[in-house]
């Protein structure tokens, strides 16, 4: 499988995009990833393979890190620094070419929110927000509800990370957010840039582009939280 983002074009397009705000460069890297095969890995193929770049196969989590990895660097060295920083508790170590301490990542989206690397959690300030139980070692958590969507969509931005909350029955390991994406607000529309699919072998989703408004209606979340770089 090879890449549609190529690495060699990686340069260029960082070039090229220089001069745009954070948001609309994270939107800009989140598109170059559009079509892109999901990543049925339940681990994460970067995981696995010990690697931080993995373009070829990716998961909403991988999309994520990536999109706001390029739009916040002139290089593609500097996304890898970035990458070390941002997807680690602490941080990534490489030695012989191979990421060692992957089990020190985030691996729950909660963590991402609360460490501020992924931008500012701006969920209060959008909307009627309201408060869920929360999980684990994480304290009760302010979420904007689906059914105020109309109300709070209209106050997103592009390159926002939105994130989708489970109901609180449906926790299977205690985790609160279940999927996230990248938001594009395209004068006045909505619209969510995800890697779709299924943590099973066999499936075959991919990268896709669709309004925030019909991806809400047809799954089970109950809300989102929003940070903003």
């Amino acid at each position: 499988v090879y890449p549609l983002l190529r690495k060699d074009d990686i340069p260029r397009l960082m070039t090229m995009t220089a001069n745009l705000d954070i948001g609309d460069r994270i939107v800009f890297w989140a598109k170059q990833f559009i079509g892109t095969p999901y990543d049925p890995d339940p681990l994460g193929e970067y995981v696995r393979r010990g690697v931080i770049v993995s373009d070829e196969r990716v998961d909403c989590m991988y999309l994520v890190f990536r999109s706001v990895e390029l739009a916040l660097s002139s290089t593609p060295q500097e996304a890898i620094e970035e990458a070390l920083y941002r997807r680690f508790f602490i941080r990534g170590i490489v030695k012989d070419g191979k990421v060692v301490n992957y089990d020190q990542r985030y691996k729950y989206a909660m963590d991402m929110i609360l460490s501020n690397k992924w931008g500012r959690d701006v969920t209060g300030e959008l909307g009627h927000a309201v408060y869920i139980d929360g999980s684990r070692r994480w304290d009760r958590q302010l979420i904007l509800p689906k059914e105020n969507a109309d109300e709070w969509m209209k106050n997103l931005k592009s390159g926002d990370i939105i994130y989708f909350v489970k109901d609180v029955k449906k926790r299977v390991v205690g985790e609160i957010i279940g999927h996230m994406g990248i938001i594009e607000n395209d004068g006045g529309t909505i619209y969510l840039i995800h890697a779709s699919g299924l943590k099973k072998k066999g499936t075959k989703g991919r990268v896709k582009r669709e309004k925030l408004s019909s991806y809400l209606k047809r799954t089970n979340f109950i809300g989102v939280k929003i940070t903003r770089f």
